[in-house]
């Protein structure tokens, strides 16, 4: 069993004895979402597979709050956000944009990428080192803007 999913077991024992159904609410979402894939597929996650199961959520999340606060569902948008913070607590911490930037360029350099065609291999060098500290759709629209510009 992956380390990270024994932490939020732990922290979904915590919260109920501490009454907190929100949070209780919201840490039962990611085990069904890891228990989904590990009955799908046969297989106990690890803590990579994990994170990607989070990041997942996270993003799909960001999506549910664009279209909410298009609709004008501000407490469904808020909901939304209060679920991302609880997912956010089991990611490493967020990457910033220079950051982001700095690794960009590495991976650049590195694999000698000049227009758009390399976007695969660069999004395969830099998933490992981004997965769940930054948003990879945004650094998809970084580096595209890198090998246009």
């Amino acid at each position: 069993m992956s380390a990270l999913k024994d932490r939020i077991t732990g922290d979904m024992k915590a919260a109920m004895k501490g009454g907190d159904k929100a949070r209780l609410g919201v840490i039962r979402l990611i085990l069904a979402a890891t228990k989904q894939i590990e009955v799908d597929e046969r297989i106990e996650l690890d803590d990579a597979r994990v994170l990607s199961v989070l990041d997942k959520m996270v993003k799909q999340r960001r999506d549910s709050i664009t279209q909410y606060e298009n609709a004008g569902r501000t407490e469904l948008a808020d909901q939304e956000k209060f679920e991302i913070g609880i997912i956010q607590e089991y990611l490493p911490e967020q990457l910033d944009e220079t950051e982001i930037a700095a690794l960009i360029d590495e991976a650049i350099k590195a694999t000698g990428a000049s227009s758009m065609k390399d976007m695969g291999k660069l999004m395969g060098m830099l998933k490992p080192k981004l997965q769940g500290r930054a948003d990879m759709g945004a650094v998809s629209a970084q580096i595209k803007q890198k090998l246009s510009g």
